[in-house]
């Protein structure tokens, strides 16, 4: 893989960034409108020796280069009014801020470690992500005409020197059936009474909004901030906490509870900015009785033993009862959105799945067992082996997909190497002279005079 793409690498594992010493700043590149400054190579270079990465040569030069790579991209984004996600960008932020949090183990700890407050760290991870999907999309625009037919695909392979074949990984297709277990009346009203517990105390001035929400929100993010989200757009927001969010006008009073597919929610207004809200929230989620669970769990066994005795499919089944959106509509099959295929090797499907199928043989259904969902929800599944592809060099019968994509891959790597000399040849550049006799990967660099 060519240099320039270990920059996304880079810009996606931001929590490995090390603090900048103090340095003097300079310019070292200038690429269309855009600086790079000496102390954004430092970060990169400490990014990469603290992973253990190894330069051939002079690092300023070869991450230097990376970096007015990324600009070519990020420039030509602009020209081409390449749009992004904010809603989008502004929760990965917000995921990859927990995540650093629990890391490290505070707010606080994370600030000195970054030296920046919080608001500045979300800001640096804003922009770098900001910048990492706006490459990626930019990179799809070049791309995303190229096609491959079977013909193609096979002189491809039949290409290939038989050492250098791909050894394919055991890779497996799943079916899911789930049902989420009801909630007790009881247990919704216990988690709206505490709400409105803490709404009377905020009111009353017994305690603030965030100190009760580091104290009992179930939303890990902003728990440890007070409850506090950053400023985000309706787009950003479920659709019924953004009703609410926006309609607030007094930032001294809590809001109604709010519903969303996490649980229940109150919410303070902090800021408006024209069409976007700065609140902060508390989260409850209500919990699933364990009679609750064992109904589910009974339900779907009683409806694996029909399967198979040919009462009727699991299709059948799946597209009659299966809460899952994803999947109902598809005949149960779980879809993986990193190959944009049915099919996974066992450490891309989720933890309590792969524990399950890992014992199965293909056409097997599972005993029911309760999963863990990403947005925090207990579901009740059963799931059917549809296949499993053992571990083995490529072939083309068996493995037509995995050759489709590294064909695809290669054509694509082709084009935007090119993309890249071209578009040497036609930006500004500009390099600080120390680094102009550095042994870059491309050479080409159409250096205006200072």
């Amino acid at each position: 893989m060519k240099r320039f793409l270990f920059l996304g690498i880079f810009l996606l594992q931001l929590t490995g960034a090390f603090a900048q010493d103090n340095v003097i700043d300079r310019v070292e590149w200038v690429v269309g409108d855009k600086c790079i400054l000496r102390s954004d190579i430092e970060e990169a270079i400490r990014f990469w020796q603290g992973n253990g990465r190894r330069f051939e040569g002079d690092p300023y030069c070869i991450v230097g280069e990376d970096l007015a790579v990324q600009q070519l991209f990020l420039h030509q984004a602009s020209l081409d009014s390449i749009v992004v996600d904010e809603g989008e960008i502004m929760r990965k932020v917000e995921a990859q801020m927990s995540y650093v949090i629990q890391n490290i183990g505070s707010k606080e700890k994370m600030e000195e470690y970054f030296d920046k407050n919080s608001s500045e760290i979300r800001e640096m991870y804003r922009e770098q992500l900001y910048n990492m999907e706006m490459m990626e999309r930019m990179k799809q625009k070049i791309v995303g005409d190229i096609k491959v037919s079977p013909v193609l695909v096979r002189r491809f392979y039949e290409s290939l020197p038989k050492d250098s074949l791909p050894f394919v990984q055991q890779q497996v297709e799943v079916q899911v059936i789930t049902l989420e277990p009801e909630i007790d009346i009881e247990e919704l009203e216990r988690v709206k009474g505490e709400l409105r517990e803490y709404t009377e105390r905020i009111t009353s001035g017994e305690t603030s909004f965030s100190t009760l929400a580091l104290l009992y929100s179930e939303d890990p993010g902003s728990a440890r901030r007070g409850g506090e989200l950053d400023f985000m757009g309706r787009g950003q927001l479920q659709p019924e906490f953004a009703a609410v969010a926006f309609s607030l006008t007094d930032p001294n009073k809590v809001s109604k509870i709010v519903e969303t597919e996490y649980g229940f929610h109150i919410i303070q207004l902090m800021e408006k900015r024209g069409d976007r809200v700065k609140v902060r929230h508390i989260l409850r989620k209500p919990q699933h009785s364990n009679e609750n669970i064992k109904k589910m769990l009974l339900r779907l066994d009683s409806v694996a033993i029909d399967i198979k005795e040919g009462k009727f499919t699991f299709e059948e089944a799946t597209e009659a009862i299966s809460h899952d959106k994803e999947t109902r509509n598809n005949y149960g099959i779980m879809y993986n959105k990193e190959t944009a295929s049915s099919h996974f090797k066992m450490d891309e499907l989720p933890v309590d799945i792969a524990r399950i199928v890992d014992r199965m043989s293909v056409g097997e259904i599972s005993q029911p067992f309760t999963w863990l969902l990403d947005n925090g929800k207990t579901v009740c599944a059963i799931v059917k082996l549809r296949s499993k592809t053992d571990a083995h060099v490529a072939t083309i019968n068996d493995d037509y997909e995995t050759l489709q994509y590294m064909y695809q891959a290669k054509l694509s790597d082709e084009r935007i190497q090119e993309w890249i000399k071209e578009k040497q040849r036609n930006t500004y550049v500009r390099i600080n002279r120390e680094n102009r006799d550095c042994d870059f990967i491309y050479p080409n660099w159409n250096f205006f005079e200072e």
